[in-house]
């Protein structure tokens, strides 16, 4: 019976695989350039510390058991407790801004769907110490940059809110208890008019109430600019009963939208209403990066968690952060056709005329790695063609084939596999004619001619 993997986990092939790294390899660069230190975290921490945070509803949604020490324990469903953690730790020695970020694998028992698996790889961005609006800017202009790097731009929007302004606005509509009309919120894109309606009032809103909240809603859309969002937002600073607290959330707002007007966040962010996040650990702003064509989605989300320091024992410490999910991405990514289908060929492929020379062979494959070059040669002593053949199917830019006569005289036959041009090279050229051609930034430029002599008649057999 042949094995299979586990519902919820996926195998990643070369292609797919290289892929990722790709993404995850830019997600680094980028969120290094914005002054984010990278931090790793174990695989494994206790159960409690998820308890902690999220309640004991949390263990059902784990893969959780007691290790041979007769502790409970789990495989990290998510990393902000970690990062938590450590900083407690830290908090008396660590400067003030943290900015850190991961790139981590994670594990949730969830019921598996499209951009959901119980196993996934996540990006997570936090930056503690940071009271005003500036934490918040930073960490959407550094996924801002990771999107558009990625080849995302035009795709996405940031839907932003803010929890205190959305509980005001709650209190203020008639709402009784404020999580059941954030799960109205919550769910409102999910359930038709009628049933959101019915949800609504089931948090207490009388019809009024309830006509309010939808024009309020209505006129939002699908998202205000942050030039459009200060007209309704002061609108609602007006409304009775939203509440100190209320006011606070818009005052945010404004500052948000005020700071993002003329920077290149504009163009993404919006002001939505209805957005409430699903953690209670959120304190104040929320946002979530949402598909703007195809299935609408939301990809990945985060806000502002001011207590969670506390909550695990800590100083009072302001943060705010997100998480980046792999799998709502590639979904995105595969819609937009920009989805890698292959992994990237070869730099450089080895072939010999004879079997006989493999060792030499060999030798070159490991002098050109040395150099930097993705290299590989035969394995399996096929003839020459089948060699050529399988240097074309990797995607190989160039050649460099061996045969005993130029080995004699010192050379090897370099081919440009695009051009199919091919010239006899000193055996001292080969690496500077290969960078030359790669600092020309075109993987099929032909090497140039200067230092090598076309091949005689008869010298190789190269198809």
């Amino acid at each position: 019976m042949p094995f299979q993997a586990l519902r919820g986990f996926r195998d990643y092939l070369p292609a797919d695989a290289a892929a990722r790294r790709a993404i995850f390899d830019t997600v680094r660069s980028v969120t290094r350039r914005y002054g984010f230190d990278e931090v790793e975290t174990p695989s494994v921490e206790s159960l409690e510390l998820f308890k902690v945070k999220s309640g004991e509803g949390i263990v059902d949604e784990t893969f959780s058991f007691k290790d041979k020490g007769g502790r409970e324990v789990t495989l990290v469903p998510e990393i902000t407790p970690s990062v938590a953690r450590i900083y407690v730790d830290r908090a008396k020695i660590e400067p003030l801004p943290v900015k850190w970020f991961s790139v981590q694998r994670l594990w949730r028992y969830e019921e598996p769907q499209s951009g959901r698996t119980r196993e996934f790889s996540q990006v997570n961005l936090d930056i503690l110490g940071v009271p005003g609006v500036e934490g918040e800017l930073e960490v959407l202009a550094v996924t801002r940059q990771v999107m558009e790097e990625i080849g995302l731009g035009g795709r996405y929007v940031f839907r932003t809110s803010d929890r205190r302004l959305v509980e005001g606005l709650g209190r203020a509509l008639g709402a009784k208890e404020t999580d059941p009309f954030f799960r109205a919120l919550d769910r409102r894109e999910k359930l038709p008019s009628s049933e959101f309606q019915g949800e609504l009032a089931k948090a207490g809103l009388g019809e009024d109430a309830r006509g309010r909240l939808t024009k309020l809603l209505t006129d939002c859309g699908p998202g205000l600019s942050p030039k459009e969002a200060p007209r309704v937002l002061e609108e609602v600073r007006a409304w009775p009963g939203l509440g100190e607290e209320g006011v606070r959330g818009v005052e945010a707002l404004l500052e948000l939208f005020r700071r993002a007007q003329g920077t290149e966040l504009e163009e993404v962010l919006v002001f939505y209403p209805s957005l409430v996040r699903g953690l209670a650990y959120y304190t104040s702003t929320v946002f979530e990066a949402w598909a703007r064509t195809g299935e609408v989605r939301a990809l990945f989300g985060g806000g502002r968690y001011d207590k969670l320091v506390e909550l695990f024992g800590g100083p009072s410490v302001p943060a705010c952060g997100l998480a980046i999910g792999d799998q709502t991405l590639e979904i995105l990514m595969r819609e937009a056709k920009i989805w890698p289908e292959r992994p990237p060929g070869l730099d450089v492929y080895v072939a010999t005329v004879d079997p006989s020379l493999a060792p030499q062979a060999r030798t070159w494959a490991e002098r050109l790695r040395k150099e930097g070059f993705l290299t590989d040669y035969d394995l399996l002593a096929r003839p020459l063609s089948r060699q050529m053949k399988e240097g074309g199917r990797r995607g190989a830019r160039s050649i460099v084939l061996l045969g005993p006569r130029e080995l004699a005289k010192g050379e090897v036959t370099l081919r440009n596999m695009r051009t199919g041009q091919q010239v006899a090279v000193a055996s001292g050229e080969v690496v500077p004619l290969l960078k030359a051609d790669a600092d020309v930034g075109s993987p099929s430029a032909a090497p140039a001619r200067s230092p090598a002599r076309p091949s005689p008649p008869g010298t190789s057999s190269v198809p």
